[in-house]
């Protein structure tokens, strides 16, 4: 099997969204990788830099993933739902042909510390009914590995000593694989991947050396991995906690206007009218 290297490194940049909330993006400012739109990481102890949420908006096109570490947000859209999401817990949101939503701290104070990406959907997929799932922190699978573990939130953890873990989320067109591992300093992880799936890594803690060559890959920064059949890393002295994340690439053209990702500057067009008209979904 061959083991990915990194490939290039994009760093996180400090911006401001929704409604003042203070977080930091990687993909997304500068550079998409297939099918993934956007990465970002929201963490404070600060109510100031998170208080204000996410107020009611709209998507059209893609889907939104939402991983919690710690801290209590709610869910709320146009078609009635509501969810309550908790730290340890995640939201894998399908906007398809359109949802307007909110997102709002359930807290005046503490920590929030979360991420949340957006993943591509396929043309035949863009205009599909919106819907959601909210997963709950005991439906998240942990695991216990030698100087680790590992959460499992979507596809399936390689069986190394123990059954393939599979996590709640399976049979979405992209495939994707959602890993969060925490390792203890020097402690090593490999993981398979599909060879044509793109691939990267996030460490929100700690720093990882990656691949055969062991190349540094510092916290906050999100790092291309090349093809491959194998991801492999090690935790640096500190130790180490990171996202890991893989999908099947779309190959589609992508035309983006904020909250919209749709394939055409026509279909785009057509988003925005639609919500204009009070039409979107």
């Amino acid at each position: 099997m061959t083991t990915r290297s990194l490939t290039a490194i994009i760093p996180s940049i400090p911006v401001s969204d929704g409604a003042g909330v203070k977080l930091r993006r990687s993909l997304g400012h500068s550079q998409r990788l297939d099918p993934f739109l956007m990465l970002d990481e929201f963490a404070s102890e600060n109510p100031d830099d998170y208080i204000a949420g996410f107020p009611p908006h709209p998507h059209r096109g893609f889907e939104t993933v939402t991983y919690m570490l710690a801290g209590d947000f709610e869910h709320r859209d146009h078609l009635g739902h509501t969810g309550h999401l908790r730290g340890g817990g995640a939201q894998w949101m399908t906007a398809g042909r359109g949802i307007i939503h909110s997102e709002m701290p359930l807290q005046d104070s503490g920590r929030l510390h979360g991420f949340q990406f957006w993943i591509n959907l396929p043309a035949a997929e863009k205009m599909k009914p919106a819907g959601y799932r909210d997963i709950q922190p005991e439906e998240i699978p942990e695991v216990a590995i030698p100087g680790g573990s590992v959460k499992v939130v979507a596809g399936t953890l390689d069986g190394v000593g123990h059954a393939p873990v599979p996590g709640p989320i399976q049979g979405l067109s992209t495939a994707p694989l959602f890993l969060d591992v925490r390792l203890e300093a020097g402690a090593a992880f490999a993981q398979s991947v599909e060879a044509g799936h793109t691939a990267f890594l996030y460490p929100y803690a700690g720093s990882l050396q990656v691949g055969d060559e062991g190349r540094t890959l510092p916290a906050r920064q999100a790092g291309v991995l090349s093809a491959g059949e194998r991801i492999a890393v090690t935790a640096g002295n500190e130790g180490a906690s990171f996202l890991l994340l893989a999908a099947r690439p779309l190959g589609e053209p992508v035309v983006q206007y904020g909250p919209f990702v749709m394939n055409t500057r026509e279909e785009i067009e057509q988003a925005l009218a639609d919500y204009r008209d009070g039409t979107l979904a």
